[in-house]
């Protein structure tokens, strides 16, 4: 079965101009579904999910408090596309509805406040200590653009969708960037599932963060229903569409996700390339469900 799910998901990946790379979890048995899921990746926004969990585990041990608030001005944020990012006047938020945003809209402003606050060390000693040594964080999200308009010369947007300029890219390097593999982020999935990172209230919380992004054209897409939930973080970078999450069915069936995938093409928009990462996410689940007698 998981020879047969392997071959399908490779098919999905190749017939949208792409590789990738998965693991799944059955987060309530442990069967797993893998797909070259010890490969190093760049995790892009993806690694916003690290970012998170650390927040609450702190949270949960007492060190910090999630509704201290932050006074965020105007000027001085961290590039990107969402939310404070784009936003023009001084704003107060706390360091949860921070989260949120991180999560909501990958918001970069909103990621780097909390960055900031609680230090990449930290995040990394979170990992560490939930057994994800090879989940590290080397940069923020001003850094990580940083790095961009470095490598590319400062030619604006337009040297993200050239063939040499992304060539150039060292965020698309894990040896140079946030990195993870797919096994490790679904682990860190699961364990938010399994009350492992935090639990009571606070992991209730998490898990409810982390359910709230708006996103649906990557994962979620392969779970068109009303009664399934999908719960998760997209990282994009050029020629990079990732997307870790939780699928839940209402017979209570929970599986951890993680897809990375790579495009030959380097255009900004490439609808197969997203969609690629919801079938594959389903053909893995189904197979999933179907071992566990519940498809």
């Amino acid at each position: 079965m998981n020879s047969q799910a392997r071959g399908r998901l490779t098919a999905a990946f190749t017939d949208a101009g792409t590789t990738g790379a998965l693991h799944a979890i059955d987060i309530d048995t442990g069967a797993a579904l893998s797909l070259t899921a010890d490969t190093p990746v760049s995790t892009a926004s993806v690694h916003k999910l690290c970012l998170i969990a650390t927040l609450y585990r702190e949270a949960a041990a007492g060190r910090l408090d999630p509704t201290t608030p932050v006074d965020i001005p105007a000027a001085g944020r961290a590039p990107g596309p969402t939310g404070l990012a784009v936003m023009r006047d001084a704003a107060r938020l706390s360091l949860r509805d921070l989260a949120s945003l991180a999560v909501a809209v990958s918001d970069n402003a909103a990621a780097d406040l909390l960055w900031a606050h609680l230090g990449l060390d930290t995040v990394n000693a979170t990992m560490a200590a939930l057994g994800l040594r090879r989940t590290i964080a080397v940069h923020n999200q001003a850094d990580l653009y940083a790095a961009m308009v470095a490598d590319t010369g400062d030619t604006g947007p337009a040297a993200l969708v050239e063939p040499a300029a992304v060539a150039r890219l060292s965020v698309l390097d894990p040896a140079r960037t946030n990195r993870s593999t797919p096994k490790e982020i679904a682990t860190l999935l699961t364990a938010i599932w399994r009350d492992e990172v935090c639990a009571g209230p606070w992991g209730e919380e998490l898990r409810a963060v982390l359910g709230v992004q708006t996103w649906s054209h990557r994962l979620a897409s392969g779970f068109p229903y009303d009664d399934v939930r999908v719960s998760g973080k997209t990282g994009t970078l050029p020629t990079l569409r990732h997307e870790a999450a939780v699928v839940e069915y209402p017979d209570g069936g929970r599986y951890a996700i993680a897809v990375f995938t790579r495009a030959a093409s380097t255009a900004a928009t490439l609808p197969a390339a997203d969609a690629a990462v919801g079938r594959a996410a389903r053909i893995a689940v189904d197979a999933l469900r179907s071992r566990s007698g519940t498809a």
